[in-house]
């Protein structure tokens, strides 16, 4: 696939390169320094590139949105039309000091970014998992009992697409229906994130959700 990446911070570039390096052509894009964005699409390998974002986005078989809230607007001007487009946000709702989600309980950054691009195909994917850990997923993809990833949507093309992504990035896909699901999700990603950065053990953190057998009372 062709994958276009908004934004190449932290999840956006190693993202971006972990999608490469699962054989994807992936463009790369959104940020203040051209030379920044050749780096990673020469770390990336294989078909990886750096562009604009209008570039990232045309002829995408998926667009990544991986910006600061604060920053959607300015993106997707640039990005021009994403209608019709499968968009992965794992951009959350965050106020501008990082320290609260500003859309929640009635509606979630998903929704919002929804009724901004009505003609696009939003999932909420990606946000619920540190950046730090990626890499060491994506190396051990091949084994039998991965960690999972949960995602949400209304398109089931989309979807497909999406779930097709998480596992080429070594994660389990969990579909949990609908795009209000991530007004559970976009909560939840803060949870990890807490677990991730405010413990003792480090951010390459990953989940995993076991169901155990029904036993009698």
């Amino acid at each position: 696939m062709r994958i276009g990446i908004l934004g190449s911070g932290l999840i956006g570039g190693k993202l971006g390169t972990v999608f490469s390096r699962a054989g994807h052509e992936v463009v790369f894009s959104y940020s203040r320094s051209r030379r920044k964005l050749q780096r990673l699409a020469a770390n990336a390998g294989g078909r990886a590139q750096a562009g604009t974002p209008a570039e990232a986005v045309a002829g995408a078989d998926a667009v990544l949105l991986a910006v600061h809230w604060m920053r959607l607007d300015e993106v997707l001007a640039q990005a021009g039309t994403l209608s019709g487009q499968t968009l992965l946000s794992c951009t959350l709702p965050m106020s501008a000091d990082d320290t609260d989600l500003v859309i929640g309980h009635s509606s979630s950054g998903a929704e919002a970014l929804a009724a901004k691009l009505p003609q696009a195909r939003i999932v909420c994917a990606f946000s619920t998992v540190p950046s730090e850990v990626l890499y060491a997923v994506f190396e051990r993809r091949r084994r039998a009992t991965p960690p999972d990833l949960v995602y949400c949507g209304d398109h089931a093309a989309a979807k497909k697409t999406a779930a097709r992504l998480i596992r080429d990035a070594g994660f389990r896909p969990l579909d949990l229906g609908p795009l209000t699901a991530a007004r559970h999700v976009e909560p939840f990603s803060l949870v990890v994130a807490r677990i991730a950065y405010g413990g003792k053990g480090g951010p390459q953190l990953a989940y995993r959700f076991e169901r155990f057998p029904r036993r009698g009372r």
